[in-house]
């Protein structure tokens, strides 16, 4: 694939994906079939700044959790009411990365 489709690529989704990733990501991007790239170009990206908000303000129903595609747990923090409000006080602090990495397996799944 071209090299410039593909730093435009990482340019507008660097921020949702995990920076110590891009680089092998890149070398992935410019090895794949030209055929692949209009599936990849509608892929769409969850935000992590969004799963951070949604987690300060509905983090104790397992809202952030859906959001990202983790509905087991999301269920789980609805039923415990996002585990007495300590489950919801440490995804404060992890779902941006868990938002990232979410959205780096759902590249993976298009790349191969």
């Amino acid at each position: 694939m071209d090299s410039q489709k593909v730093d435009m690529f990482i340019m507008n989704n660097g921020g949702k994906l995990p920076s110590n990733q891009i680089p092998f990501l890149r070398e992935r991007l410019i090895a794949l079939d030209d055929s692949k790239w209009s599936a990849l170009a509608t892929v769409q990206l969850k935000d992590p700044v969004v799963s951070l908000i949604l987690s300060l303000f509905l983090g104790g129903l397992g809202v952030d959790r859906f959001f990202i595609g983790h509905t087991g747990l999301g269920v789980g923090k609805l039923l415990t009411c996002g585990g007495l409000g300590i489950w919801s006080i440490i995804d404060w602090f992890l779902i941006m990365d868990a938002t990232r990495d979410e959205n780096l397996n759902m590249l993976r799944n298009y790349l191969v």
